[in-house]
């Protein structure tokens, strides 16, 4: 139903609705998507009124404006409800770090690089990190070649965002899921909001009813009975 609605200080990001209409006449549109053509701002607000919805102005620099007879209220929640899936289906990207040493041993490197292969999978970041002590600072090529060694094995997944750079007693590169992964883990998101909304939602199918007893004895039983 139309209601007086003033803007709060400093405006309203929302269309205008109803009586905060500014125009002269408009170009209405109907509940079903029908033109209803132009008519005086105060025909098309008794329009609205007489089905209880409100006029909301879709078209503002169009000349006339366009507006159209809706329920506001359920078409904000609609919106509302649309915008909160789609952040669900976003991936939400982590940067996840992995120290190793220069000399770090062959069965905790393959570990450390599966571990990487899942998460980029998953379509997070990986920080990759080669930490010197002592006198291996000495031995940077080391480091070097340990963190080409990891974007080798896992260039089937991942690219450099960022090669290879020192800082301090540090040396780190960042790798990136490829398009092809990042695309494939934004469609694993969307997937799961989809089957998780759909598991969520009430069934509307009629619960089976039951036979109304009547009190009647089956053919059997009135056999049976004495």
């Amino acid at each position: 139903m139309i209601r007086e609605q003033r803007s709060s200080r400093g405006g309203s990001r929302d269309q205008r609705t109803n009586r905060r209409i500014r125009a002269r006449e408009v170009r209405v549109v109907g509940p079903d998507g029908g033109q209803l053509g132009v008519m005086p701002l105060e025909a098309a607000l008794e329009r609205a009124r007489s089905e209880g919805l409100d006029l909301v102005e879709i078209s503002p620099m169009a000349s006339p404006p366009v507006c159209k007879i809706m329920d506001y209220g359920k078409f904000k929640y609609e919106e509302k409800k649309k915008a909160a899936e789609t952040r669900r289906a976003q991936v939400k990207v982590e940067l996840k770090e992995v120290k190793l040493r220069p000399k770090t041993e062959d069965h905790d490197y393959e570990f450390k690089v599966r571990n990487m292969r899942r998460f980029i999978e998953d379509g997070n970041k990986a920080k990759v990190v080669v930490q010197f002590r002592g006198r291996e600072i000495t031995h940077r090529e080391q480091g070097t070649a340990i963190l080409e060694d990891v974007a080798k094995d896992l260039k089937d997944v991942a690219v450099v965002e960022q090669t290879p750079r020192m800082e301090g007693r540090l040396m780190f590169m960042i790798l990136a899921p490829t398009p092809k992964v990042a695309q494939r883990a934004r469609e694993l998101a969307r997937a799961a909001v989809a089957k998780r909304t759909q598991r969520d939602e009430p069934s509307e199918q009629p619960a089976p009813s039951k036979a109304p007893d009547t009190g009647a004895q089956t053919q059997e039983e009135q056999t049976a009975t004495p």
